[in-house]
């Protein structure tokens, strides 16, 4: 089951967990409140899994592809790991599958405060388009994830402040709706 917590402010190491001291844990129903979707599948089978199939039949998930992040695997490795961890957004969901290791996706909610939300094997989130977020390795420094979207793949992030872009606009309505 996939674990989230609010983030210390300290400057060490993006990639050890930072929990607040005492720990600050956020529920599954606190990251759906901010839009956030989490599912667990058969990493394990992902090929022929049927769950996934009709997720990717019921969301419209049609393009994938398989990306591994490591030293060895990932050309430009330390040019990638800096931007993946500039706070962004995106004008599309962003949908992650853990297919093996683990690392962090950090969002922001509703207050502004960081997030941070440990995923590993098995563990598939959405981010809604429109928040602001990161991504970073843990201290395995390693992951294999496959990316999916809706029609062909949109790879622009735009960095904080973005707040003028209609997805943000949208993502914020619907933060504001799910308050009341």
């Amino acid at each position: 089951m996939v674990e989230a917590w609010y983030m210390d402010e300290s400057p060490e190491d993006q990639r050890a967990p930072h929990r607040l001291r005492p720990n600050r844990a956020v529920s599954l129903e606190e990251l759906r409140r901010l839009g956030v979707v989490y599912r667990k599948l058969d990493a394990d089978n992902y090929q022929t899994d049927p769950c996934l199939k009709e997720i990717r039949r019921a969301e419209n998930y049609s393009w994938m592809d398989i990306i591994t992040i490591h030293k060895d695997k990932l050309p430009n490795y330390e040019e990638k790991i800096k931007t993946f961890y500039e706070e962004h957004l995106h004008l599309d969901d962003e949908i992650r599958y853990v297919l093996d290791g683990s690392g962090y996706f950090d969002v922001r909610d509703k207050d502004d405060k960081w997030i941070r939300i440990s995923m590993e094997k098995g563990d598939m989130i959405t981010l809604p388009a429109g928040i602001y977020h990161r991504f970073t390795l843990d201290e395995n420094n390693y992951i294999k994830a496959m990316r999916l979207f809706v029609g062909e793949p949109v790879w622009t992030p735009y960095n904080r402040p973005a707040d003028d872009l209609p997805a943000r606009k949208q993502y914020m309505k619907l933060l504001a709706e799910e308050a009341q």
